[in-house]
């Protein structure tokens, strides 16, 4: 397991492996928190600690964030039936982030389609 944890490490998540795939969005809400996403089915993830939450929009994710440092851990979906959550990858160690195969711009502003793929 792979984990990654908050600033002052109240809040923590483990993931089984890195993602094929990462995703930068470009909304106000992952822009302006700085957030880096990696796709999981929620039974994959095991979250630890204690979140608040932040919807927006049309409110189907809830954004979790650390009660006490605020670091933004992943997003769940509103409606549990989705089989997806996002993690923020930014919370783990950055030596891993170089071992991350391709990251995906994701233009979640305006028009809800890939921006383009950058292979490193």
């Amino acid at each position: 397991m792979i984990e990654g944890v908050c600033q002052c490490g109240a809040v923590r998540y483990a993931i089984p492996r890195l993602p094929e795939e990462v995703t930068s969005c470009n909304c106000t809400t992952c822009r302006k928190r700085g957030t880096l996403w990696a796709y999981y089915s929620p039974k994959e993830v095991r979250l630890e600690g204690r979140t608040s939450v932040f919807m927006w929009g049309d409110r189907d994710l809830e954004f979790h964030f650390c009660s006490v440092c605020a670091c933004v851990s992943h997003w769940a979906p509103a409606d549990r039936s989705y089989g997806r959550m996002g993690v923020n990858i930014r919370l783990l160690d950055p030596a891993l982030w170089c071992l991350l195969p391709r990251m995906r711009w994701f233009d979640g502003a305006d028009t809800w389609n890939p921006i383009e793929v950058i292979h490193p």
